[in-house]
């Protein structure tokens, strides 16, 4: 089984504005609501996938009600502690037509208590052997740095696969842990190395590194550039984007990562775990949300 960790989901609330001004009286002219989160993103890309996976993480008051139930109705099992207080949080991505780009406005969430932090540490005692476990994500205010390394220390030694999908301390901090897959982006790579750019050539021996100092699998998404996987094996594999047009890249880095685990579930093969990933970024990223199976599929068949 495949679970999640998404400490502080959301609804993700998309509208396309023609022409956004600042300022000024907006109207929409395409407007769509989904469950966002990157845990939550890669739970919802793998059931398109077929793979069977459980949403966990923290939500609260009535928007957190309707993530849960959004989410069960997609056919995705969630097991989320409610927290007394607060609000799951609301984030906001405006899109401006002709060319104006997009513009994020991404809420803070509730606060997480220490016993609902202790009580998300117990479900995650019920993992072993053979099951895969997806930390992705910054972390809500209020909750220690260190808590993605204390959640890789209390399943360490049980036989499960970690994956880790965070940025900057974060993820330094849980390569000692040997996760199964990092996966940062190239811009990632660079704050990393303290790069404010990174020419394709320097992207490989950073991803060494990272491999060096504990990550099993590294794979770095690139944007327009493709991506690059430096597996367990020895090898390091490229591959270029597909053809077609991106629309955002909302959530395509979160679908790379479902596509690689549903490839590398499927397989045990690396290379086609890459390719899968490939195909699911690049899916979503074509699309107006998270792609479903078939557009992967599709995708996949002409790479």
């Amino acid at each position: 089984m495949v679970y999640t960790v998404t400490l502080n989901p959301a609804l993700d609330y998309e509208v396309l504005v023609d022409g956004f001004r600042a300022g000024e009286l907006n109207r929409t002219s395409r407007e769509h609501m989904h469950f966002g989160g990157k845990g939550v993103n890669v739970s919802t890309v793998l059931r398109g996938l077929g793979v069977e996976t459980v949403a966990l993480g923290f939500v609260a008051g009535f928007t957190g009600r309707a993530l849960e139930d959004g989410l069960k109705a997609g056919g995705i099992r969630t097991d989320f502690i409610r927290l007394e207080e607060g609000l799951t949080r609301v984030n906001v991505k405006i899109r401006s037509g002709g060319g104006g780009g997009e513009t994020e406005i991404n809420s803070q969430g509730p606060p997480i208590p220490a016993p609902a932090l202790e009580a998300l540490l117990q479900k995650l005692d019920g993992l072993g052997k053979g099951d895969v476990l997806v930390l992705a994500g910054s972390l809500p205010a209020g909750l220690p740095a260190d808590v993605y390394q204390t959640i890789l220390a209390r399943v360490e030694g049980r036989g499960v696969l970690t994956v880790v999908d965070a940025a900057r301390d974060v993820l330094w901090g849980v390569l000692p842990y040997r996760p199964f897959l990092i996966k940062p982006n190239s811009a990632e790579l660079g704050e990393l190395f303290g790069r404010e750019t990174l020419s394709e050539e320097e992207i490989l021996p950073l991803a060494q590194s990272l491999q060096a100092q504990g990550a099993r699998n590294v794979l770095v998404s690139m944007g327009g550039a493709g991506s690059l996987l430096l597996d367990e094996t020895g090898g390091a594999r490229r591959l270029g984007v597909p053809p077609g047009t991106a629309r955002h890249t909302v959530g395509a880095g979160d679908s790379m990562v479902a596509g690689f685990l549903a490839g590398w579930l499927s397989s045990r093969d690396y290379e086609t775990a890459h390719r899968m990933g490939c195909a699911a970024g690049s899916a979503t990223a074509f699309s107006d949300g998270l792609a479903g199976g078939e557009e992967i599929r599709s995708l996949l068949a002409d790479m």
